[in-house]
């Protein structure tokens, strides 16, 4: 029997895991690390062959969310829990939300097929969710409707999407000419749990009564929750296990693609631009759908005494309710769309001209220092979000790189980062830090991010 109130613990639970935001502005355009073929298929590359340590070559993690932090609810002080969630409440927007996604790369390897192409592969692990503040609802669950008689609560504010996958991918980048470089990468999606609400309408409405004291209304209220991977064979999927498997090949599947460019515009001038995740994922096994559709109006039970005949008013109720609001479960399939995201940047070169080796045992002049901005977009469930970063890039040794980034976006209007590139033989070793200010108390930001992995380069 598919519940709801099992299914909301459990998407809450996964919210509270520490994971990361999708926006990686410091790897973007590093150009000595292999992972931004991953933001960019049309990347310039540098190198004949490189191999990612399995499960060490990429990781990353950050929290994000909007109008509240952790040390809103929890510092310790003389007020109350209740007080802090109702002054949390009272400044939250149907607009607020929580996010995380997280990466963690199995196979990245990649190998130069000729002079003008280079290929790569790989299979990583991805979470992805997003939760929109039910204001309206929770306002009415934890307060009640005493206070709030004829509001109309809004059930459209019920908005949330979670997906746990793997994706299998394949990408080729081709230089076009010496100022243009053209990249693809062709997904495969496998999804191991989705859960996802939207398009809900309604409102729930509370009055002065005549017989009784109030009189509640449910007008047109329509409400989805479409599951894929929770719920098998009428059992909740409890193990692990299971949805590791179901992260490589399994019955859900989907298809999509990223496709990306660098254009030289001079010696000195790069243009860059990417778009990732184009495509979705059919649902067709193992999903459960709960529904809830129509208007009721209750006005109370009257009780009433009869020895001779004992009445089971709240099975009446639920009857009644049940059949002037359908509503329960299928087994629907359904599709479920990947959150594009678009990405774009402008590089000024500057500083100390240099060369460096290339792979076909010629030499590349560059630049020492290079300044510019990146702009992002992330497509989801209620409106885009966007971020821009400007960024200062700096070459100690043509195997030392570190990178500076300064961002404003939903979370932060001071995020600044910093990361590093570093190759020694052939092992490259990378790591990045976001909102470095206020890395140091973690429970009042409200995003926080960390990148680092290795791999193998043969130039």
């Amino acid at each position: 029997m598919f519940n709801l109130k099992r299914l909301l613990p459990l998407f809450f639970i996964v919210l509270s895991c520490k994971t990361y935001s999708q926006n990686k502005q410091l790897l973007y355009g590093f150009a000595e690390i292999p992972q931004t073929l991953l933001l960019n298929p049309g990347a310039e590359t540098n190198y004949k062959f490189h191999a990612g340590l399995p499960l060490l070559s990429g990781f990353s993690s950050e929290f994000g969310a909007t109008g509240f932090t952790i040390t809103d609810l929890f510092t310790i002080d003389n007020r109350s829990i209740n007080n802090k969630v109702s002054e949390v409440l009272n400044k939250l927007t149907a607009k607020d939300h929580i996010k995380f996604n997280t990466q963690i790369e199995i196979l990245n390897a990649g190998f130069r097929f000729n002079d003008k192409n280079y290929v790569s592969f790989g299979f990583y692990q991805e979470i992805d969710a997003i939760i929109y503040i039910p204001k309206d609802p929770l306002n009415l669950i934890i307060e009640g409707n005493t206070g709030y008689l004829n509001k109309n609560f809004d059930v459209s504010q019920i908005l949330f999407k979670a997906d746990a996958l793997g994706v299998l991918h394949f990408g080729v980048t081709r230089q076009v000419s010496d100022k243009f470089t053209f990249g693809a990468r062709f997904k495969m999606y496998s999804s191991a749990l989705n859960i996802e609400s939207s398009k809900n309408s309604g409102t729930f409405t509370t009055v002065n009564g005549s017989d009784n004291m109030y009189i509640h209304y449910l007008d047109n209220v329509n409400v989805n929750v479409k599951t894929s991977g929770l719920v098998a064979n009428d059992e909740y999927v409890d193990t692990l296990k299971t949805y590791l498997a179901n992260t490589f090949l399994g019955s859900n599947i989907g298809i999509g693609i990223d496709v990306g460019f660098t254009s030289h515009l001079s010696d000195q001038l790069e243009f860059t631009g990417s778009i990732l995740d184009l495509g979705f994922i059919k649902h067709k096994k193992n999903s459960k759908n709960l529904f809830i559709k129509g208007s009721y109006k209750f006005e109370g039970i009257k009780f009433g005494y009869n020895p001779d005949n004992s009445i089971n008013y709240w099975n009446d109720l639920e009857e009644d309710f049940t059949e002037k609001v359908p509503n329960g479960d299928n087994q629907d399939s359904y599709i479920s769309w990947r959150p594009t995201k678009l990405n774009t940047s402008l590089k000024y070169s500057f500083g100390q001209k240099r060369s460096k080796y290339c792979y076909d045992n010629s030499y590349k002049a560059f630049y020492r220092n290079a300044i510019g901005v990146q702009l992002y977009s992330i497509f989801r469930p209620l409106t885009s979000q966007w971020a821009l970063t400007g960024f200062f890039e700096k070459s100690f040794t043509e195997k030392l790189h570190a990178k500076v980034t300064y961002t404003l976006d939903d979370y932060s209007f001071y995020n600044i980062g910093a990361g590093f590139s570093a190759q020694i033989g052939k092992l490259n070793f990378y790591g990045m830090i976001d909102n470095i200010v206020q890395f140091s108390d973690i429970a009042s930001a409200n995003s926080v991010s960390l990148q680092l992995g290795i791999n193998i380069i043969f130039n």
